[in-house]
């Protein structure tokens, strides 16, 4: 009996091998006239199939599924009252009754009204915001902040790692349960993969709700690599929110001796564009957790803030539920509308077409355009492809650094000291169009100066990539950017 099984896998695999040329031709048929996809996209998976027959064909069917955009969320009941304050807001807008304490900003009017038509973002003006460059900082802040809740804590994190910082978050989750708080964790199952269930039914046991957004099909064999969840969102009583590119584990402290200290950018919120956070939860855990938290008034109650913050803000979402890649558009615009200079800290610079050739203008117009990335890989293949693109942004005249002191994950664009967008979107095709992102977009010049001195900052402890240093690379260092750069479409 194992001899006949034998003999018959040996045949299957020899008619593959016989019939691989015609085999791959379907599957390019498949590729090139059932998804509608961008064409750069389609060469990278048609050379991927090309070297990798069969293989690459897998490939594409665990990390391109198509996502089903239009049923993914729905506002429901809270739509209306959104929609009514997005229209009153626009009107505003058109009628030029819509007034920025600082008049320079007025030029960014149109940034604000695509993000009202095509976001349903709406700008608030008495946000206090607060920036955290350091893990310690920030989770010190946050459990803090999580002790002192009163009514509700919503965490939703794409990362959570089973390890002391985790333990101590834990720890206040459920003795903020004990005392009433209703509290709920959101987290992504890829990001989340090194959980075990015993963990979740352990907070579950104690009264914490937990969902799992997009679970794995398989236990723990994780086939949808795309699609993740990656945000991060915590809403404290409707009151304060954090945002930004720090996950729950102990590297985020800088305690992992691979990547050393870990720089990276998050917002503590306190105003009214916590509500906004507050939705953005709710959406993605109704989804997850098949309920309608839109029907809970109490959830969406403005209270009464602590600090007189003066910061305009816009939160801003985008996923492959998403009709147009609205963070990258935020991104894309406010490069157009630089005059000045642009800082951009991203680990991962894989910019699309447009986002590229506007930077190439910018930094050939005169405009300071000037970007960090790490100085080591957290994934290769994408470092490698980054140090490409910052090649060609150096050729342009654009100023590139890789940050020294450990590992940089902040994920920060600043324009003329004006405008700043932060929050979990990377520079890379990937959080433009496969991840679900969320980003703040501030309106404020004390803020933005504020994040471009901590930019400046940082470049004392990078290095900058001269033109000389970066044609005087290895060929080995040229072949792996070049191969990667290819497959950049589907990093």
């Amino acid at each position: 009996m194992p001899d006949l099984i034998k003999n018959s896998m040996v045949e299957g695999y020899g008619w593959i091998l016989e019939h691989l040329f015609i085999i791959n031709i379907i599957f390019s048929l498949l590729i090139i006239f059932f998804q509608r996809r961008n064409p750069t996209t389609v060469w990278a998976w048609l050379l991927l199939l090309y070297f990798i027959p069969v293989i690459g064909f897998i490939l594409y069917l665990v990390l391109e599924q198509n996502f089903r955009k239009d049923r993914m969320f729905k506002m429901k009941e809270i739509e209306g009252e959104i929609k009514y304050a997005v229209r009153r807001q626009e009107e505003s807008i058109f009628r030029k009754k819509l007034r920025l304490r600082n008049s320079e900003l007025d030029r960014f009017k149109r940034l604000i009204l695509y993000n009202l038509n095509e976001g349903e973002a709406v700008l608030t003006d008495n946000n206090d915001v607060r920036i955290y460059t350091d893990g310690e900082d920030k989770f010190r802040d946050l459990l803090y902040e999580m002790d002192h809740a009163k009514k509700y804590i919503h965490l939703q994190y794409y990362i959570i790692r089973n390890d002391e910082l985790w333990k101590e978050i834990e720890g206040v989750l459920i003795r903020k349960v004990k005392q009433g708080v209703k509290v709920r964790v959101l987290f992504d199952s890829m990001g989340c993969r090194g959980m075990q269930g015993v963990d979740w039914e352990k907070l579950r046991a104690a009264g914490v709700e937990a969902a799992e957004f997009f679970p794995a099909l398989l236990g723990k064999f994780q086939l949808r690599i795309n699609y993740r969840n990656h945000r991060k969102i915590v809403v404290i009583d409707g009151r304060l929110g954090f945002i930004g590119g720090f996950n729950i584990g102990r590297e985020y402290l800088g305690r992992n001796r691979k990547f050393g200290y870990w720089r990276d950018t998050h917002l503590c919120i306190e105003g009214s564009a916590v509500t906004s956070l507050a939705v953005r939860f709710v959406l993605d855990w109704n989804y997850a957790a098949k309920e309608n938290l839109f029907l809970d008034d109490s959830l969406f109650e403005i209270p009464e803030y602590m600090r007189d913050g003066r910061d305009p803000v816009q939160i801003i979402t985008s996923g492959p539920d998403s009709k147009y890649p609205k963070i990258r558009d935020n991104y894309l615009r406010l490069i157009h509308m630089a005059r000045k200079r642009i800082y951009i800290q991203t680990p991962y610079f894989i910019p699309d077409d447009n986002i590229k050739d506007a930077l190439i203008i910018a930094a050939k117009s005169g405009v300071d355009v000037r970007i960090m990335i790490p100085c080591k890989p957290d994934h290769p293949f994408v470092y490698w492809a980054t140090y490409s693109f910052a090649g060609e942004m150096i050729e342009a005249g654009a100023r590139c650094y890789t940050y020294d002191n450990g590992f940089l994950h902040s994920k920060c664009l600043c324009v003329d000291g004006l405008v700043s967008c932060v929050g979990t979107a990377n520079m890379d095709i990937r959080s433009f169009a496969l991840n679900f992102e969320v980003n703040a977009v501030i309106y404020s010049a004390k803020t933005t100066q504020k994040l471009e001195e901590a930019f400046e900052s940082d470049i004392l402890k990078s290095t900058i990539i001269t033109r000389k240093k970066y044609e005087q690379r290895g060929w080995l260092v040229r072949v792996k950017e070049q191969f990667c750069r290819l497959l950049s479409p589907v990093l």
